[in-house]
């Protein structure tokens, strides 16, 4: 890799970095190509990205945001993402199904170091559609009543005539 191509992919980093909310470093020791371009296909879903950095170019990049600092040791996959649930949805999801292989080290939540345990409780919450959908639920609950009641009194009325 040329020292222009470095430059390059270290600003692409740190603008993807400065936009993201959660930012999920993991170990991918293992893990072949065809497990790789599966957690992808769940980012590209959900607008995340991920990608396979060197240790030096993934730390230049968040050292040149606002962000707390991470340490990138070993093997890394960093998968950033503006929406931190469905972020976390992807991290944790990838270690469920390779349990040995994917490995979640460390993470960033609106630019504040976090450990594993809250990814893992951020994954399990509803994400943006399922929430949206539930609020809906509730606007319609006294809509639905109020038809619901109404035909029940027609009915009775029918049936009373």
């Amino acid at each position: 890799m040329t020292k222009a191509e470095k430059q390059q992919l270290v600003a692409e980093l740190t603008d993807g970095f400065k936009e993201a909310d959660a930012i999920v470093v993991c170990d991918y020791k293992g893990m072949s190509v065809k497990d790789i371009e599966s957690v992808r296909k769940m980012a590209r879903e959900t607008d995340a990205k991920v990608k396979i950095v060197k240790n030096t170019l993934a730390h230049i990049a968040l050292a040149n945001t606002e962000h707390e600092k991470l340490d990138f040791v070993d093997m890394n996959m960093v998968i950033w993402g503006s929406d931190q649930i469905a972020t976390c949805k992807i991290a944790d999801k990838s270690a469920d199904n390779f349990k040995e292989k994917f490995v979640i080290k460390s993470a960033l939540l609106e630019g504040k170091v976090v450990d594993v345990a809250t990814v893992s409780s951020m994954a399990k919450l509803p994400g943006r559609e399922e929430l949206l959908g539930m609020l809906l639920n509730v606007w319609m609950a006294p809509i639905r009543n109020i038809t619901i009641g109404l035909d029940r009194l027609a009915i009775k009325k029918q049936e009373e005539a």
